[in-house]
């Protein structure tokens, strides 16, 4: 068996424009926490210093996906990692997911507090900081907001191994092709729903801001607290069972599995099959299969070449007699 050094194992596809955004964003959100912070010890607001610090929070989150894809670009042509850096990115949504159920958790237990215990609330400096991050947010929004989120397409190669062990010899073959898929850039995602979040938090106070200064409905400020704590942790939820199974090598659908070995049963018995995700969006599969027919690796390859899903092919032969 033949192998070579040249051959690349990157399934890592950078979103160049998801950082660039990211740290336009990184930076509007240092400049307003900058300018709440001082201004709230200058006019002595509680409001502006809370809402700061607040945004610092976030601050550290697009941080984290900004480290995420230097990372991912810094190493995506090392030899230290088997099959590229594609779940950096999703490590990084996984870990933004879980700073934001702990905004979440903190909101939740600070709104219940205020609900028993509620304090004097200076409306008109509160609505002002609740509208500046309300527009910093719908300014970051529309940065992050990606269309290839959902809808994108990645080029990348697939490698397609097949060992075919027998008595006499070995064969090995390599296929290269492009390939169009739709995907998920989770870290990009992550840093998205941190500023959704932020925006529906801001905008959850300027109704119950309002209810309270007009109404004198108090307890409203709280219970909204309470509402987008339940919607923020839903989305952090979503985000965590989309991310979780990736860096957990969760199987593909058992439907997929049974395709591929009722695709090979005519002729070979499929002995053993892992496939699971390498990045986001790309698929490796390892099958072993025991085979009395006389096929060549291009017969098989024929035979799997429909499964478009998989990116990395290692197919093991065995002929029995």
């Amino acid at each position: 068996m033949q192998y070579t050094t040249e051959h690349r194992h990157d399934f890592s596809a950078h979103n160049h424009q998801g950082e660039t955004r990211t740290f336009y964003v990184l930076l509007l959100t240092l400049v307003t926490m900058v300018v709440e912070i001082t201004s709230g010890t200058v006019f002595g607001s509680m409001a502006l210093l809370a809402d700061g610090w607040h945004m610092g929070t976030h601050a550290a989150a697009f941080s984290i996906t900004l480290f995420a894809y230097r990372y991912a670009k810094k190493y995506s042509d090392s030899d230290r990692f088997s099959f590229g850096t594609g779940k950096v990115s999703v490590l990084g949504g996984y870990t933004s997911a879980i700073a934001l159920g702990i905004v979440a958790l903190i909101m939740l237990i600070e709104s219940v507090d205020r609900l028993f215990h509620p304090e004097n609330i200076r409306f008109n400096e509160a609505i002002m900081v609740a509208v500046i991050g309300l527009i910093v947010n719908i300014v970051s929004i529309f940065l992050l907001h990606d269309d290839h989120d959902h809808h994108g397409h990645s080029h990348g190669h697939t490698h397609e191994h097949f060992h075919r062990h027998t008595h006499s010899h070995e064969e090995h073959a390599h296929q290269d092709s492009h390939d169009h898929e739709h995907h998920h850039d989770h870290n990009l995602r992550a840093a998205y729903l941190h500023v959704l979040a932020d925006a529906l938090t801001s905008v959850l106070a300027i109704v119950a801001l309002c209810f309270g200064k007009y109404y004198g409905w108090y307890w409203s400020d709280a219970l909204m607290g309470v509402v987008g704590a339940v919607v923020i942790s839903k989305w952090t939820f979503g985000l965590i069972k989309q991310t979780s199974p990736i860096l957990l090598d969760e199987s593909i659908e058992t439907e997929y599995r049974k395709s591929i070995a009722d695709a090979l049963a005519p002729f070979a018995t499929v002995k053993d099959m892992h496939i699971w995700k390498i990045s986001g969006h790309h698929y490796s599969a390892a099958i072993t299969i025991e085979s009395g027919e006389e096929k060549s690796v291009s017969d098989y390859k024929q035979m799997l070449s429909k499964f478009d899903r998989i990116h990395h092919l290692t197919l093991e032969i065995h002929n029995v007699t």
